[in-house]
């Protein structure tokens, strides 16, 4: 009698390119990027280098691959949301972001990358373009959608009102995560911070329909 082998079905191209840049992610947390080899991605992957090297060119490509992902996960909807007042928005994203900023693999990932800014400053610069460059843009974008209701009043600079806007409510305690000098803040934690941030915020750009 026959034994029938049952295979594994193949990922396509794209999903294999997915599982390796998840398995990478792990190992450059974990070792960081000089530490971590091509042969270990590979034996965690169940693989070959060969196999990578099919996807990825060297080392450094697929940690820039890596960054580049990452800052595509950051994508948070912006914009009014049905039923939602302009302050109700802006205490919404407020909290996501903070939420966002301090949780602990946001704060692994940054380090990582600032970490090898010197060596490959090409890296770096691709996940701030693409990571807090481009979230700035969208902040003044959607701080300019809630100035055209009439909440805000941008003075003309919706990208420097965007800068203010961020720093408020990242300053206590984004520095306080990079140092590992504080865990990352519960709910009402973020919430409290938040509010005080766009309560804040409202002072300099408000205006008086809120």
């Amino acid at each position: 009698m026959q034994t029938q082998t049952i295979s594994k079905p193949r990922l396509d191209r794209d999903a294999r390119r997915e599982a390796i840049l998840d398995v990478a992610q792990d190992v450059f947390l974990e070792e960081g990027f000089a530490a971590a080899s091509m042969s270990t991605i590979a034996a965690r992957l169940g693989g070959s280098k060969g196999t990578l090297y099919n996807y990825f060119k060297s080392k450094d490509d697929l940690f820039n691959a890596y960054v580049e992902r990452r800052c595509l996960w950051q994508s948070e909807s912006l914009g009014l949301k049905p039923g939602e007042t302009p302050l109700q928005a802006l205490n919404r994203v407020g909290r996501a972001f903070l939420a966002f900023l301090t949780d602990d693999l946001t704060v692994r990932n940054f380090r990582l990358v600032v970490a090898e800014a010197e060596r490959a400053p090409e890296i770096s610069r691709t996940f701030y373009e693409m990571g807090p460059a481009r979230g700035l843009e969208r902040i003044a974008a959607f701080l300019s959608e809630l100035q055209a209701g009439g909440l805000l009043d941008l003075g003309g600079d919706p990208t420097g009102a965007a800068s203010d806007f961020l720093g408020l409510v990242q300053y206590r305690y984004f520095k306080a995560r990079l140092c590992n000098a504080v865990s990352a803040p519960r709910s009402a934690e973020i919430d409290a911070e938040a509010d005080r941030a766009v309560a804040t915020f409202l002072r300099a750009y408000g205006t008086a329909q809120r």
